[in-house]
């Protein structure tokens, strides 16, 4: 997975994913036009009772096309619209930083007439007015993975919540080390929104009485470079030696992290989780430096974005909080700002990593 992935994943992801926890507004847009473009976006009743259209064509465009991520993400979303009895379409760059590209991808969606199409931005501004211009022209818009703002689509469909992400690493570490011991966190930048929500997350988990017997007794920033998260990791054992675990809710900083305690002492005595990829973990994991840790699997991310293409096509939803729809075998309800969360992210261990490949 290229770094400009690896690097969204985490450092960027209060931007792209938030997981909504912030959305970058269009240059210019006031909070008002954000409130009367997403009332726009949503314009239209639904009926939940609406039958599936078929033989719909839904235009996926990724941040970079032949990128792991994204081809395991678009390759769930094929899967989807087969099931669906729709067409699947990718267009989109071959550089996850073309945003002009993504523009051009956009209107050549909006000129071959799709009844829908699912984007990860690139940059959440630039992309505005292009999928603004789709909308109007009555294609559903659905953002995946990376969202634009609100008004400039129908619903954007989020890896995780963020209070998914940070209350579930702490379980999982807290299930490592027999819920007792001294433990640590390893972030990205000190600065970063989407990092420090997740830990406000994990310091209220760790309030709850049966984690009593742990304590954190710090939290160091290695922003997201892989020298400096190694050398924080380093720094951590020096200073905390009775450390049990530490949690790592960052790519670049796990996998910095695995690779210092590989070749320490501390191999297999120092439980390590938090967000990472497979393909960067699965060494440390099949070593023993790594029992367990997290992220979001992405082709289940294209399958629900594919569904909500659909189901927004189909006139069962519009992307108004509060609106249900089945996706899957799965009941999803749309949150604030037309987001829908995926759900808890997916734990990986020796059991299931060689079944994943990004």
């Amino acid at each position: 997975m290229p770094k400009s992935v690896i690097r969204r994943s985490c450092a960027a992801l209060a931007a792209g994913t938030s997981l909504a926890l912030a959305l970058t507004a269009c240059g210019g847009t006031t909070k008002d036009d954000v409130k009367a473009d997403n009332a726009a976006a949503t314009a239209g009743k639904a009926d939940p009772n609406a039958a599936t259209k078929k033989g719909l064509t839904v235009g996926f465009l990724p941040k970079q096309v032949n990128n792991p991520y994204f081809t395991s993400a678009d390759k769930g979303g094929r899967q989807a619209l087969t099931e669906l009895g729709s067409a699947y379409k990718e267009v989109g760059p071959s550089s996850a930083t073309d945003t002009s590209g993504q523009v051009g991808y956009v209107n050549t969606l909006t000129q071959q007439q799709v009844d829908a199409m699912a984007v990860s931005a690139q940059d959440p501004g630039a992309l505005c007015t292009a999928l603004k211009q789709a909308m109007s022209n009555g294609i559903k818009v659905v953002t995946y993975d990376s969202d634009t703002t609100p008004g400039c689509r129908n619903a954007f469909v989020s890896q995780a919540g963020a209070e998914d992400l940070g209350r579930t690493e702490v379980q999982l570490l807290a299930e490592q080390i027999g819920y007792k011991g001294e433990i640590a966190i390893l972030s990205a930048a000190q600065t970063a929104t989407n990092q420090n929500t997740w830990i406000g997350f994990m310091k209220d988990e760790l309030k709850d009485p049966k984690y009593k017997d742990i304590r954190l007794v710090e939290i160091a920033y290695g922003n997201d470079d892989a020298q400096q998260s190694f050398q924080q990791t380093q720094g951590l054992l020096q200073e905390h030696p009775g450390l049990k675990g530490i949690i790592c809710p960052t790519t670049v900083g796990i996998k910095a992290a695995a690779q210092y305690l590989s070749g320490a002492k501390y191999k297999g005595k120092v439980k390590l989780t938090g967000l990472g990829t497979p393909n960067d973990m699965r060494k440390y994991v099949k070593n023993g430096t790594v029992d367990a840790f997290e992220l979001w699997d992405p082709a289940k991310l294209g399958d629900l974005a594919a569904r909500t293409a659909v189901a927004l096509a189909s006139g069962q939803i519009s992307g108004r909080e509060g609106e249900s729809f089945r996706a899957g075998g799965t009941t999803y309800t749309i949150g604030k700002d037309g987001v829908i969360n995926l759900g808890r992210p997916t734990v990986f261990d020796a059991k299931n990593i060689d079944r994943f490949d990004f």
